[in-house]
């Protein structure tokens, strides 16, 4: 009976994964690129959440937070500013900060190191055009993840884009950011800058980030056949770490750091915090050999110096990444069928130096631990796509992957170098959809995940090399639909899925607070994602109202533990620790004569589960956000907006990213109360 009602639920407030498109771009059909070949949203074989430029011009801060979470099955937390964790279909479980499980493209480039770590926290939103989130496992193409991939496209210049973009915004709490993005294109060559400058005090004590971000995008296509795309980015950030609260500290004052505790002293007095400078490049080449044959190539690199002053110690660490991916692709049409064949691979190597000391109220003091370990991630993919009668859609990849890391000791106690080899993985993907109608389609897929440990995860804060540590993996099995009225006005997706996660990754903290991970058992993940967008009055109306869009998405995740132990006790049954069972989000986006919008943004979340035991859960909150812009009448080659906005309208107390499992019950990280900010945008463009 409850599962009718969820289905019925899910149908009737579907959604729709690209709501939003911008205005000028409402009635096309909308496209996406997620394995090769641009394709019709509507007839994807997989669940794909949609985030444009226009949505994320709407959020506050520069944060991507409250962006992502409004695609179906995606949690993004952020304990303090600058400190990302993110999910697609599961748990935080393995990952305390940081972002593990999955795997995130910028451009034609993997960001997620052979080491299995993401530095989504180093991009800053302005360099950012439009993010795919393709959702549940996609080893076959993109390697090692069991979660979904996320790829994110840069802002590209091009013939009748804006030259140079300068935005302003200031707020609660000491925000401000600054970014200014200009391009040029020429007859073969195109070249876009993009600079940003971030800064917030925070509204706990000790939470104060910066960011300084430039990037350089440029392409040339000099030849008929041959076009060259480079990228590199630079990426200074710091923010401060104040650390879990208990209940009553939470309760008592929210805004709080984390207070000394017998011998460990306060995050204030350890200067707990996250330095990390990252730099990232790589260059591709497409070569259209002739009308069937197509082949690409990209290498990358990037390089990291992070230093971590924690309570407990103080890490260094330096990873440097080189890598390549290359594919070659043959196309074949006909009266009756299409079809894509794709083979290719890619190879990735990650050096990771990690030295921990003792921290000396932020200072390193006594060297405790040196060790070197190297990731290696390589992996050889097929691809065939074939399109029959233009309804028909069937997908068939797979990917062989080996993982190995070496590890050497070098204090306290030298160890000669080793190596860890994991069993070869065999991963497939079996989707296929068929158009009903010309508006209506259906989808089932059939797919492996895999993804082994992390360096982070093999080498914690423990300081231990632990080679027992095994990957987890599972099959997911999935069925959804799509309807898209003729006009693009109404919209809708829905999807249902069952992923059996075995031998689950889990983190646990020693008795100093220092963190392990151990295999232990497995998940039972039953879930319905829908969303459902809709134009109530159509967009460049004459009437009062110019157009009125309303948007809603709901998740609906029962998400177990399955044969899931430890010395503690037995947690089979349970529910997955935080992952809340319900979220649901509704937005309206307003166009008023005179260039006047408003949007406004609510987010439901239901309690979330905060330890193994499910004995203590957060509670359940309610977010409301709006924002209210103007566009000044045009002056030359100027265009001028300014808005406003104000975030968690309804003062929740509420805690956006929990310490899991946390010792002495320090579970909370407090989110900002209601707060307030406001801008300018101003806009270069052609004659």
């Amino acid at each position: 009976m409850r599962i009718l009602l969820a289905v019925s639920l899910a149908f009737l407030s579907s959604t729709v994964v690209a709501q939003q498109q911008d205005s000028t771009k409402r009635l096309k059909e909308v496209e996406i690129r997620p394995y090769f070949s641009i394709q019709p949203l509507l007839r994807a074989t997989g669940s794909i959440g949609l985030i444009d430029r226009n949505l994320l011009e709407k959020q506050s801060g520069g944060a991507l937070v409250s962006a992502l979470n409004t695609v179906p099955g995606v949690r993004m937390e952020e304990r303090s500013p600058g400190s990302y964790r993110l999910s697609i279909r599961g748990s935080l479980l393995r990952s305390p900060f940081g972002i593990r499980n999955v795997k995130i493209y910028f451009d034609d480039f993997p960001l997620t190191d052979a080491g299995g770590n993401s530095y989504l926290n180093a991009l800053d939103v302005a360099a950012i055009h439009r993010i795919e989130i393709l959702k549940g496992p996609q080893g076959s193409l993109f390697g090692a993840n069991s979660g979904g991939v996320v790829l994110i496209q840069s802002v590209q210049p091009s013939a009748d884009s804006i030259p140079a973009t300068l935005k302003l915004e200031a707020g609660s709490y000491g925000s401000f950011r600054q970014s200014l993005s200009a391009g040029q294109q020429f007859k073969k060559y195109n070249i876009n800058i993009t600079q940003a400058y971030q800064r917030s005090d925070g509204y706990r004590d000790h939470s104060a980030m910066d960011r300084k971000y430039f990037q350089v995008s440029q392409q040339l296509n000099y030849s008929r056949h041959n076009k060259l795309k480079a990228s590199i980015f630079y990426s200074d950030l710091h923010y401060n770490t104040p650390g879990g609260l208990n209940l009553a500290q939470y309760m008592e004052r929210p805004t709080a750091s984390r207070p000394a505790t017998g011998p460990i002293k306060s995050a204030i007095e350890q200067k707990a915090g996250i330095y990390s400078n990252t730099l990232f490049g790589g260059i591709s080449n497409d070569w259209v050999i002739n009308d069937r044959f197509k082949h690409v190539i990209s290498l990358f690199s990037s390089y990291t110096d992070f230093k971590n002053p924690f309570i407990t110690n103080y890490e260094k660490r330096k990873e440097l990444t080189l890598g390549i991916r290359s594919y070659l692709e043959y196309k074949k049409q006909s009266t009756l069928f299409n079809y894509r064949f794709n083979i290719g691979l890619e190879s990735a190597q990650t050096s990771t130096d990690i030295v921990n000391y003792d921290n000396n109220l932020g200072q390193t003091g006594v060297l405790k631990a040196s060790d070197r370990l190297k990731a290696a991630s390589n992996f050889a993919f097929l691809h065939l796509n074939i399109d029959f009668l233009n309804r028909w859609l069937l997908e068939l990849s797979s990917s062989g992957n080996l993982y190995q890391y070496t590890y050497k000791s070098i204090a306290p106690i030298a160890i000669a170098k080793k190596n860890k080899q994991f069993d070869f993985q065999f991963m497939p993907r079996l989707a296929l959809s068929y158009l009903l109608s010309p508006q209506f389609s259906i989808r089932g897929t059939l797919s492996k995940g895999y993804s082994p440990p992390t360096i982070a995860e093999i080498r914690a804060s423990d300081q231990l090399i632990n080679v027992n540590l095994q990957p987890e993996s599972g099959w997911n099995h999935e069925l959804g639909l799509r309807y898209q009225s003729p006009n693009q006005r109404f919209n809708i997706d829905l999807t249902g899925f069952y992923y059996r996660l075995q031998n689950a990754i889990v983190r646990r903290l020693n008795a100093n607070e220092n963190e392990y991970f151990i295999n232990a058992g497995g998940t039972k993940q039953w879930g319905l994602e829908s969303s459902f967008s809709i134009w109530l009055i159509p967009n460049n109306s004459s009437k009062m109202i110019r157009g009125l869009q309303f948007y809603n998405a709901i998740t609906l995740s029962d998400f177990k533990f399955d044969q899931y132990s430890d010395q503690t006790g037995d947690f089979s049954g349970n529910q997955l620790t935080g992952v809340p069972k319900q979220v649901l989000i509704n937005s309206i986006d307003l166009r008023f004569p005179g260039k006047w919008s408003l949007f406004a943004q609510h987010n439901y979340t239901s309690r979330i589960p905060l330890n193994d035991a499910n004995t203590v859960y957060a509670n359940q909150y309610h977010l409301l956000q709006a924002r209210i812009g103007w566009t000044a009448p045009k002056t030359g080659s100027f265009s001028l907006t300014i808005f406003a906005g104000a975030d968690n309208l309804l003062n929740q107390k509420y805690s956006l990213g929990n310490d899991l499992n946390a010792i002495g019950g320090r579970y909370y990280n407090a989110a900002a109360d209601r707060n307030y900010y406001a801008g300018l945008s101003l806009q270069v463009k052609r004659q």
